[in-house]
């Protein structure tokens, strides 16, 4: 078998992180997530005065409670639910500068597009931080007015992908209340509400599929590890994020997030319990607690059939370590570069993601004995989980 250098590919992989792949940010933030679609809205104006707010059609203000009698009876349809919940979806365009931007190059700026919803009547706003991330300038388009208003972003939180925004208007907005999805099943319907490649207030309904997921998504910043969401097959697509997930009473119970890019019918939503334990030191920007994040401190890459003779592997199994962070667990117990872990704990790993699977179960002070092949001689070496958080 003709030998394929890999080395190479060390630069491609952050220290540190477990790559998982197949998994995208279901916005559109940039133009990047959407494959370059650009926003069909007009360019962003300034916030829009109190003489404007009087313009807000007669519609939204009769829905300023955004419910119908359908709703609180308890016997709504996915179109009573469309009805009640629209008047408090906003839609959220981003500017970002491209000087300093971890994303757009090319140009001056970039525009994004995103969704979220009203949960306050004053004009406090809910989203996904990656909607905002980075941005110069919010826009935020509410239905029944003639212009956007410019939002204040109160807070957010990278690890928990939540933010806050805020927008003043001359009267009070229509609102969603934030529900529970302890309650909920696998099976019950869901509808979900956003901004999908700039079609605007698209509603799509589907089942909850699963609770409890975790997921993990690598960008420029780290490694985003969700967890307790809730999976839907309802459809979500680039610009659908921080839209709400609703039940058929009309709550919200998740913020759609992030959809697989690989399969059909497979969208993620952070649950309104999360939402709720942190939503008033969003609104106060105050700092919230990191959870802890298992880590032992390696990249790694699936190992393929070109890499197998190099290896001296008998079958193409396993991960590689394409880099080992320095000081960190994997390296003080002497993991090296260009191991193959093929299993922990005595349990066989197949490819990164069972493998970041296995570090995210474990709790912080745990020992993993991780089974290695090192220029075709097989040890095992005994790694102490350590939290990521602390250790940056």
């Amino acid at each position: 078998m003709q030998k394929t250098p890999f080395k190479h590919m060390f630069a491609a992989f952050m220290a540190g992180s477990v790559v998982v792949g197949s998994l995208m940010f279901a916005s559109d933030q940039l133009n990047v997530f959407s494959g370059g679609i650009a926003a069909a809205t007009p360019a962003a104006t300034p916030a829009t005065t109190a003489a404007a707010v009087q313009t807000a059609s007669a519609t939204a203000s009769s829905q300023a409670s955004a419910s119908l009698a359908a709703v609180k009876a308890g016997n709504a349809s996915v179109s009573d639910i469309a009805k009640a919940a629209s008047p408090a979806v906003v839609k959220i365009e981003t500017v970002v500068q491209s000087a300093g931007s971890r994303s757009f190059t090319g140009s001056q700026e970039g525009s994004g597009i995103g969704s979220g919803f009203i949960f306050d009547a004053s004009g406090y706003i809910l989203t996904n931080e990656h909607v905002v991330d980075g941005a110069s300038q919010i826009q935020v388009y509410v239905q029944g007015y003639d212009k956007p208003f410019t939002a204040t972003l109160l807070g957010s939180s990278y690890d928990l992908d939540l933010a806050v925004l805020k927008i003043e208007g001359g009267q009070a907005f229509p609102t969603l209340a934030l529900g529970s999805s302890e309650n909920a099943q696998a099976g019950d319907w869901v509808v979900a509400i956003g901004n999908p490649y700039d079609f605007d207030y698209t509603v799509t309904a589907g089942v909850l599929s699963a609770k409890e997921r975790e997921i993990s998504i690598d960008d420029s910043q780290g490694t985003r590890n969700y967890k307790h969401l809730i999976q839907t097959d309802t459809s979500i697509n680039p610009g659908n994020s921080g839209g709400p997930l609703l039940n058929m009473n009309g709550e919200v119970i998740g913020i759609n997030t992030a959809v697989s890019s690989e399969a059909q019918g497979i969208g993620f939503a952070i649950p309104a319990e999360t939402v709720s334990s942190v939503i008033d030191k969003l609104k106060n920007n105050e700092s919230i607690p990191k959870q802890a994040s298992p880590y032992i401190g390696v990249s790694v890459q699936d190992v393929t059939e070109d890499m197998q003779a190099d290896l001296q592997l008998n079958e193409a199994a396993g991960v590689v370590v394409m880099s080992v962070q320095r000081q960190s667990p994997a390296f003080q117990a002497g993991v090296r570069q260009y191991d193959v872990i093929t299993a922990v704990n005595g349990s066989k790993i197949s490819n990164t993601e069972a493998l970041t699977k296995q570090i995210q179960a474990a709790q912080v002070g745990d020992t993993l004995s991780l089974t290695i092949n090192r220029a075709g001689k097989t040890q095992n070496i005994s790694v102490k989980v350590n939290d990521k958080n602390a250790a940056n």
